[in-house]
């Protein structure tokens, strides 16, 4: 009995075209589109070298000390300065036109000339303090002691750096990975909408379809069963053929515990199918209330976890924690960060957890229920 009614009921739900196109394809449309917006979006992250100008005077001349420091920090892949080394009318000239965020008189006392305020005449300003205090501690250290300056340049010119940005495991930080994973999370939770299918098709109230399956000689809670295994296993198939498109055709990287992004995918395709049927079991309306439910359940839920905005998860995270444990949208889509980003597993068992719990609490609460509710009269 199980294998038939199985296999006609998954029969049943691949010919419902609009459930397959929410479920599926309008995840995959929403990857496409996220790709195109956020395809740039990690390039606009790096350091552009601020153009600036030196006034190549006679006092920049005789100074080899400062000329040598400005050329040092403007070379190489890693410079700091697009450098120009000009006259003073020229100079000018390019800071009036915005060609330069401004423009350097050597002496004394290294003078900026800027036109105003922002990023390039800061990172200036901090470069020549930078360089005025260095000058006055060597300046001191020589007048104690003439002879150490062999020593002391050796030690300037091989500058050590003494911290290292690391990942807690190995997964570089790309805070664009988030959209993608509440996209799963979301994908997930549209299994829902099958989870409402199988609900309705066991109110007799609501379909002469549910009417025939509610007087036939199969126990109602069997059939249910038996038809949500069909509606689990193509909304998790789905799950993983969308996981597949974007590892391989969009690139989005899972990190490296295939099995575990297999298992998160499975609990919360199960989670989003039990969620649809336990809303649609509470809600006593029509058809489309509860789809309405449903939908605004889950986008809420997803927006919380930086779907539509990014910083939202962090603002729930630091001002509301509680929420974000009680968004399964949130757990999961925090489960597949955690394997990306992290070389523990405390983080995502815990999320894993708290969403094998509304999962229990959802199957219980639509069988409580179903079991329980009968008809006068088909």
């Amino acid at each position: 009995m199980f294998v038939h009614i199985f296999k006609t009921r998954l029969k049943c739900l691949l010919r419902d075209k609009e459930m397959l196109f929410w479920s599926l394809l309008f995840p995959v449309a929403l990857a496409l589109l996220f790709n195109i917006a956020f395809s740039n979006l990690n390039a606009h992250d790096t350091f552009e070298p601020v153009k600036l100008a030196v006034v190549a005077d006679e006092s920049y001349l005789q100074d080899a000390a400062f000329r040598g420091a400005l050329r040092n920090v403007s070379t190489g892949e890693s410079r700091i300065f697009d450098l120009q080394e000009t006259e003073l009318a020229a100079a000018r000239t390019m800071l009036r036109s915005n060609d330069i965020s401004g423009y350097i008189l050597a002496g004394d006392v290294p003078t900026l000339i800027t036109s105003g305020t922002g990023l390039g005449p800061s990172i200036a300003k901090t470069f020549l303090d930078s360089y005025l205090q260095m000058q006055s501690s060597v300046n001191s250290i020589l007048a104690k002691d003439p002879s150490s300056y062999e020593e002391l340049m050796d030690r300037l010119n091989a500058r050590l750096s003494y911290t290292k940005e690391v990942s807690p495991g190995g997964g570089e930080s790309n805070p664009v990975l988030n959209y993608f994973y509440s996209l799963i999370a979301m994908t997930c939770f549209y299994g829902a909408f099958f989870g409402n299918r199988e609900v309705l098709d066991v109110q007799a109230n609501l379909s002469p379809l549910a009417a025939r399956i509610s007087v036939s000689p199969v126990h109602k809670l069997k059939s249910f069963l038996y038809s949500m295994c069909a509606s689990l296993l193509i909304n998790a198939a789905e799950v993983l053929l969308f996981i597949l498109f974007l590892a391989k055709v969009l690139g989005i990287d899972f990190g490296e515990d295939t099995g575990l992004v297999v298992l998160t995918a499975l609990m919360g395709s199960f989670t989003g199918v039990t969620f649809g049927a336990f809303i649609s079991s509470l809600v006593k309306k029509d058809e489309n209330v509860k789809i309405g439910v449903i939908i605004a359940v889950s986008m809420t839920g997803s927006f919380l976890a930086g779907m539509m905005y990014g910083e939202m998860k962090y603002i729930v995270q630091q001002n509301v924690p509680v929420l974000s444990y009680l968004n399964p949208i949130n757990l999961l889509t925090d489960a597949f960060y955690c394997l990306y980003y992290y070389d523990t597993y405390t983080r995502y068992a815990v999320n894993m957890g708290i969403l094998a719990t509304f999962a229990v609490v959802f199957c219980l609460g639509t069988y409580l229920v179903i079991r329980r509710r009968k008809y006068a009269g088909i």
